[in-house]
């Protein structure tokens, strides 16, 4: 009795001092640094959007109002996506007394921007694969705008409504989601056409990684936090804090480690989900600064020109000779990549297009000088390209030899070095969107994490096991190039951490979290079908 007393006694103690630092306001050199940061970032993304829109023809205001909206509304679901997802990498030091909340949040939102800077683009581009090829070849047109507003505004809706109820609800699955009803719905709306949806065998990929990756961190904080108690004799690592003190040294260390992990792998994940989407945005209205790569050197071009040569000569001994070329080699290709089914006229309509890609870039030398009424034709043509082979390589039909293979995959990389690139000061604006909103509404998800997960404090070790497990999680996720969930990775190891420890898990709250886990990809994917029927009616 004298022990649960002593229990009583401290938890709301506990719990008193959490409250005085969560309601802390925020220190003046924090909030100095972070608004130096910003103004710092927003002047490099003014100068190098000038400089990329210096050689470009104004003939109408309209296309950089729209511009500017689509990009407003692409940061401001990475904005709400620093609610969720940033919010969990400081739960931990915050519970742990390991750092203030407020330079919790600040060294956050510093290794939110390395992670995102260092990114690659794999994961942004995963996502974009998972759109119908003919919204995205026509992303300028009345349905590609339709098509990005839905999916951007169905995704900031869910994440809103999530984070306003304390959910760690994931901005992965609500994208994803959205897309799906975005492809249903233009299926839907050209039924007639033979127009495509949804490319399932990879949106099915996606899932697999969105549904295992919680499993998996559950599993493994498990596995990690009985280790750890097997072979780690350190009796202040499995307690829960005590006052308002840090802990000792080498766990204060480890804490602050997995906080800046978890940030910085965040960062080159969570990231570049809105990314893809902001390239097309670029490539929409102001196809003559984005549509093509400008900073391939002339070096590279002769690469290119070299393996596109080499690769039209691979595509010339596998041509069907039974079949005929139509008038429009991109769209028998593009016919390729909607239904995965390989027609006579396929392999030769390809080889056009890569014989008619070598004749232009080597009459242009330099991608700047490609013809401003070109510019998306060439992209379009490249893009194609590459998803063709893309997937040919995947089927292995036609049947290439080892070197063939090779060689193709070669000359892919350099399609999309041309096409699928990010200019860095996309980056630095997702990484400040990403930080403003962690800034702004860290507070919700944290008390989520840090209170309502366990019916027990979290102790030091289960936020350090969590952490190290949400960490390598997304570093394998970052390396296939797929996108997971920070929000349900951290999630699932502290609860799979404070199982392993018999803490007991609070029952409603992982009915809440599992809740909007099943509910996020089908209200998401509902959402944004309504919105594109309804900005494609009016476009």
């Amino acid at each position: 009795m004298a022990d649960l007393a002593t229990a009583v006694e401290v938890m709301p103690v506990r719990q008193s001092l959490l409250d005085k630092k969560l309601t802390k306001s925020s220190s003046k050199a924090g909030v100095i640094a972070f608004l130096l940061a910003l103004v710092g970032g927003l002047g490099y993304i003014v100068f190098h959007v000038a400089k990329d829109l210096d050689n470009v023809s104004v003939t109408s205001i309209w296309p950089y109002l729209l511009l500017a909206l689509a990009l407003l509304i692409a940061l401001g679901f990475e904005f709400v996506n620093g609610f969720h997802d940033t919010a969990n990498a400081v739960a931990t030091v915050i519970y742990t007394h390991s750092l203030e909340p407020n330079i919790a949040v600040v060294w956050s939102g510093i290794c939110n921007l390395a992670g995102v800077l260092a990114s690659t683009g794999t994961v942004a581009f995963a996502i974009i694969t998972l759109l119908p090829v003919e919204l995205i070849l026509q992303v300028s047109s009345g349905a590609g705008f339709a098509m990005v507003f839905a999916l951007l505004i169905a995704a900031i809706v869910w994440n809103l409504s999530t984070w306003w109820f304390g959910l760690p609800a994931s901005s992965s699955h609500t994208m994803v989601g959205s897309i799906i009803g975005v492809g249903l719905a233009n299926q839907l709306l050209n039924a007639h056409t033979g127009t495509s949806g949804v490319d399932w065998e990879q949106a099915i990929k996606v899932l697999k990684a969105l549904i295992i990756s919680p499993l998996v961190g559950f599993g493994l904080a498990a596995v990690l936090m009985l280790l750890s108690k097997w072979l780690i004799k350190f009796p202040s690592l499995y307690e829960a804090p005590v006052g308002k003190q840090p802990p000792p040294f080498p766990i204060r260390a480890l804490m602050v480690l997995t906080c800046t992990g978890v940030s910085f792998y965040h960062g080159s994940n969570d990231g570049q989900k809105g990314m893809g989407l902001i390239m097309l945005i670029l490539i929409g209205t102001v196809p003559t600064a984005y549509a093509l790569n400008h900073a391939v050197s002339p070096a590279q071009i002769q690469d290119f020109i070299a393996a596109s040569e080499q690769a039209g000569q691979i595509l010339d001994r596998h041509v069907d000779k039974t079949g005929i070329l139509g008038a429009d080699a991109r769209a028998e290709v593009t016919d390729y990549i909607r239904t995965k089914k390989l027609q006579p006229d396929t392999i030769l309509a390809l080889r056009e297009l890569v014989e008619d890609l070598n004749h232009e870039v080597a009459l242009y030398k330099v991608f700047k000088s490609v013809p401003a009424q070109d510019q998306t034709n060439v992209r379009n043509d490249m893009y194609v390209a590459s998803e063709a082979l893309r997937l040919m390589e995947k089927s292995h039909n036609p049947a290439f030899t080892a070197e063939e293979t090779a060689a193709l995959t070669n000359y892919k990389s350099k399609l999309d070095k041309s096409t699928k690139f990010i200019p860095d000061w996309v980056k630095v604006a997702v990484a400040l969107a990403l930080g403003l909103g962690t800034m702004v509404g860290w507070k919700r998800i944290v008390v989520t994490v840090g209170e309502k997960i366990g019916k027990d404090h979290l102790t030091y070790a289960q936020g350090a096991t969590a952490g190290l497990v949400t960490m390598a999680t997304i570093f394998a996720a970052n390396t296939w190039g797929m996108p997971v969930s920070t929000t349900h990775i951290l999630s699932s190891g502290v609860a799979g951490s404070m199982s392993a420890n018999g803490n007991g898990l609070r029952l409603s709250t992982i009915r809440n979290i599992a809740t909007g886990w099943v509910l996020t990809l089908p209200a998401a994917a509902v959402l944004a079908g309504l919105l594109y029927c309804l900005f494609h009616s009016i476009s």
